[in-house]
C-alpha cells in the first residue's frame, strides 16, 4: 500500500504538468484516431504533458482505495462522540447506548437480560439513531497495465473512480479506449496516462476467459488461438514473424526478383511422392439432405423412425416396471423390433448412396464436382514458379503449402508457409549462394529491426538466440557432399546410429543434428544427393547423384532445400516413367523443355522454421498464428 500511495501522490503532483512546447507531435494511427503505445514508450521523456487517446487490453490491474473521511450526512452517536472529543458540543452518550444504536441484536439482549426499566428505555428513545442510508462506494484509483500489441512494454493507465467504475476495468482482457494526459511516473514506469475519459469498455467473462489465469503453457494456448496473441510471448513472436515477412519481400525486391502468386489448388504432385490433401467439392451434407428428402416423399423419415424407436423403448421400460399387462409388453417389444429393422434398412440405403460418390477418389463425377478431375492442396509451388522463371528470369513466391503428414513432429504442421525461388540461367552453386545470402539477410534483419523483441526472447525464451543469429551472420556454412557427410557419420566414435548407411539412404534428423550440433557446431550445406532422396525434377549428375542441396542449421535441422532443375526433356521424361507418375498430369511441365528450355535452379525456405530458429521456441505450432495439424483444425 505504501508503494501505491507513493504512486498516487506522484500522479497528483504531476497532474498539472505543463505541456512541453518542444515536444514533438504524436501522430495518431491513420484509421482509428488513437496513438500506438510503441510511439509513446519508445520516447517517454519527449511525450510528457501530451494529450492522447490510446486503446488496448488490460494485461494486469490493481485498485487502491483512498482514505475516506466520515460522511457529514450521517448523524451517528460515533460521529457525535468524535466531534465532542474535538471540542464540539455533542450529546453525552454512554457506551451501552452506542452499542444499542449500532447493533439491534445487542439492544434486544440488553432489554431482556440487562433490565434498566422504563427510564433507560426512555433515555434510549432520545438517542439520535443513525440515518440508515446506503453508504456510497469508497473512492479509489485503478492502476492498469495496458497493451495494444505494438511493443513489449505496457503503458500504465491511472483511472480515478470518479471517471469510471474500477470493477469494470480491472479484469484481465478488458478492452479500453482511454483519453488523457501523459505524465511522469515513479518506479519502473517512465510515464503513465492520467485518464480523463474512458471512451470504450469491452468487458470480459472472467470465469470463462482463458487468459484470466497466469502462466498458461504454450501448448495449452494452442487451443485458444483466438486469444493467445494477447499474451506477451505470442505477440512478440508475431511481430518478429511480420518483420521477417517484410524482410523477405525487401531482399528479393533489392535483387530484382518478381513476386508471383502460385496456385494453392493443383492437379499435380510437385514432389512426386507426397501425401497430399485432396480437395472435395461434393458436400456429403447436401447428399444426406437429399436422401432425407427422398425418404420423406415416400412417407417415412429416417430421423422420425429413430425417434419412434426411442419412444417405444421408453414405453417398454415403463411396462416392465408396472408388470400390469404382459400382452401389451410383448406387442411393444415386437413393434420395437420392426422399427429397428426399418431404421437399419434406411441407414444401409443411405450409406450405399453416399458411398457411390466416393468409391474411387481418382474418378470424379464432373456433373457434381467443381473440377472435372481430382485436385489437391499444393505441397510446393516450384513447378508452377518455374514456368514464370522461364519468361521473367528471377521470380519468387511466398505462401502456404500443405502436406497430409500424420507425424506428430515439433517441426511440422499440415499447413506451413514457404518462400520459393526460381532463377533462370543459373546453376546449383548459384542457388546455394542465393539461399545462404537470403538466410543471413533474415538473421541480420531480426537483430536490427526487432531489437526489443529479441531482448524479451533472450530473457524469457532462449538466452542464446542473439549469439546464434550473430554466428550465422559472421560465419559461413560447412560445404560437403552427401557422401562426405555419410563418411563423417560412419567414423563417429562417440555416437552409434541404428540405421545402416546405404546408397540412397535419406539422412534423418538425428544424423543432421549430430553434424551441426556436435561435429561442426555451425550450419552445414549438404549437396549432390542420391536421386531417391530428392524430387523427380532435380538435375541428374554424371556420377548418378542429383544436383540438390540442404542448408542444415543447429538445433533445428533443414531450413532450406533446393536444386538445379532438369532441363533435358529425355532425362526428366525417363525419371517420370521410372517413378510411375501419371505422365498426363505433367505434360504442361514438360512443355517447358520442349519449347525454349533453359538451365535453372531454385530453393525453398521453410518460413515457419525460420521464425522458430530466430525465437528459440521448441514447437513450430507456437509460431504459426492458426496451426493446422493431424486432428487439429478448431477454427
Amino acid at each position: 500500500m505504501a508503494a501505491a500511495k507513493t504512486t498516487t501522490t506522484s500522479a497528483q503532483q504531476t497532474s498539472s504538468a505543463p505541456l512541453r512546447l518542444d515536444a514533438p507531435r504524436i501522430p495518431p494511427l491513420a484509421y482509428s484516431g488513437r496513438v500506438q503505445l510503441k510511439a509513446l514508450l519508445d520516447r517517454p521523456e519527449s511525450v510528457v504533458g501530451r494529450h492522447v487517446i490510446v486503446g488496448g487490453w488490460v494485461k494486469s490491474a490493481k485498485e487502491v482505495k483512498k482514505k475516506a473521511a466520515a460522511p457529514p450526512s450521517f448523524a451517528t452517536a460515533t460521529e457525535e462522540t468524535t466531534d465532542a472529543g474535538e471540542g464540539g458540543k455533542g450529546k453525552d452518550v454512554s457506551c451501552v447506548e452506542i452499542l444499542q444504536s449500532r447493533i439491534p441484536l445487542l439492544r434486544s439482549l440488553l432489554d431482556v437480560f440487562g433490565g434498566g426499566g422504563y427510564v433507560q428505555r426512555k433515555k434510549r428513545e432520545n438517542v439520535i439513531v443513525p440515518n440508515h442510508k446506503v453508504l456510497p462506494p469508497k473512492a479509489s484509483t485503478a492502476y492498469l497495465l495496458l497493451t495494444d500489441g505494438s511493443c513489449v512494454p505496457s503503458l500504465q493507465v491511472v483511472v480515478d473512480s470518479s471517471v469510471a467504475t474500477p470493477s469494470r476495468l480491472l479484469p484481465t482482457g478488458t478492452c479500453l479506449l482511454v483519453e488523457g494526459q501523459l505524465e511522469r511516473a515513479e518506479g519502473k514506469h517512465a510515464i503513465e496516462l492520467k485518464a480523463e475519459k474512458v471512451l470504450h469498455i469491452g468487458t470480459v467473462d472472467f470465469d470463462k476467459y482463458p487468459l484470466s489465469k497466469k502462466r498458461i503453457p504454450l501448448d495449452t494456448l494452442r487451443d485458444y488461438s483466438q486469444f493467445r496473441p494477447r499474451t506477451t510471448t505470442v505477440a512478440t513472436v508475431v511481430r518478429i514473424r511480420s518483420s521477417l515477412s517484410f524482410a523477405t519481400h525487401t531482399f528479393f525486391n533489392e535483387h530484382a526478383f518478381i513476386d508471383v502468386q502460385v496456385p494453392i489448388i493443383t492437379s499435380t504432385d510437385s514432389e512426386g511422392f507426397s501425401n497430399m490433401l485432396k480437395v472435395n467439392t461434393l458436400e456429403q451434407k447436401a447428399e444426406k439432405e437429399k436422401l432425407d428428402t427422398i425418404y420423406e416423399t415416400e412417407g417415412v423419415s429416417l430421423e422420425h423412425v429413430k425417434a419412434a424407436a426411442k419412444e417405444k423403448s421408453n414405453i417398454i421400460e415403463h411396462l416392465k416396471r408396472t408388470e400390469s399387462n404382459r400382452e401389451a409388453l410383448a406387442a411393444a417389444v415386437q413393434d420395437l423390433r420392426k422399427t429397428n429393422e426399418l431404421a437399419s434398412q434406411m441407414e444401409a440405403r443411405e450409406k450405399r448412396k453416399l458411398g457411390a460418390s466416393f468409391k474411387d477418389d481418382d474418378k470424379v463425377d464432373s456433373s457434381k464436382e467443381f473440377f472435372p478431375f481430382q485436385t489437391y492442396l499444393t505441397v510446393s509451388g516450384r513447378l508452377h514458379l518455374e514456368s514464370y522463371a522461364c519468361a521473367l528470369g528471377n521470380v519468387y513466391s511466398f505462401g502456404p503449402r500443405f502436406l497430409a503428414d500424420k507425424t506428430d513432429s515439433a517441426k511440422h504442421a499440415a499447413e506451413m508457409w514457404m518462400v520459393e525461388v526460381e532463377m533462370a540461367f543459373s546453376l546449383l552453386k548459384d542457388s546455394m549462394n542465393c539461399a545462404n545470402d537470403f538466410f543471413k539477410y533474415l538473421c541480420n534483419w531480426v537483430l536490427i529491426h526487432c531489437s526489443e523483441e529479441m531482448k524479451f526472447v533472450a530473457k524469457r525464451i532462449d538466452n542464446t538466440c542473439v549469439n546464434r543469429l550473430q554466428q550465422i551472420i559472421l560465419g559461413s556454412p560447412v560445404m560437403m557432399t552427401y557422401h562426405e557427410a555419410i563418411d563423417v557419420l560412419r567414423k563417429a566414435e562417440d555416437k552409434k546410429f541404428e540405421t545402416n548407411f546405404e546408397s540412397g539412404f535419406a539422412l534423418t534428423s538425428e544424423h543432421l543434428s549430430y553434424l551441426t550440433d556436435t561435429i561442426y557446431q555451425k550450419p552445414v550445406v549438404i549437396y549432390n544427393y542420391p536421386k531417391e532422396a530428392k524430387p523427380f525434377y532435380a538435375r541428374q549428375n554424371d556420377d548418378g547423384t542429383v544436383a540438390a542441396f540442404d542448408l542444415v542449421v543447429p538445433k533445428l535441422g533443414t531450413i532450406i532445400s533446393g536444386s538445379q532443375n532438369e532441363e533435358r526433356l529425355n532425362m526428366i521424361s525417363s525419371r517420370i516413367d521410372e517413378l510411375g507418375l501419371p505422365r498426363e498430369k505433367y505434360e504442361w511441365y514438360l512443355d517447358l523443355r520442349r519449347n525454349g528450355t533453359v538451365k535453372n535452379s531454385g530453393f525453398t525456405l521453410r518460413f515457419d522454421l525460420m521464425v522458430l530458429f530466430a525465437t528459440g521456441l521448441g514447437n513450430v505450432r507456437d509460431v504459426i498464428p492458426f496451426p493446422r495439424s493431424y486432428g487439429k483444425a478448431n477454427n
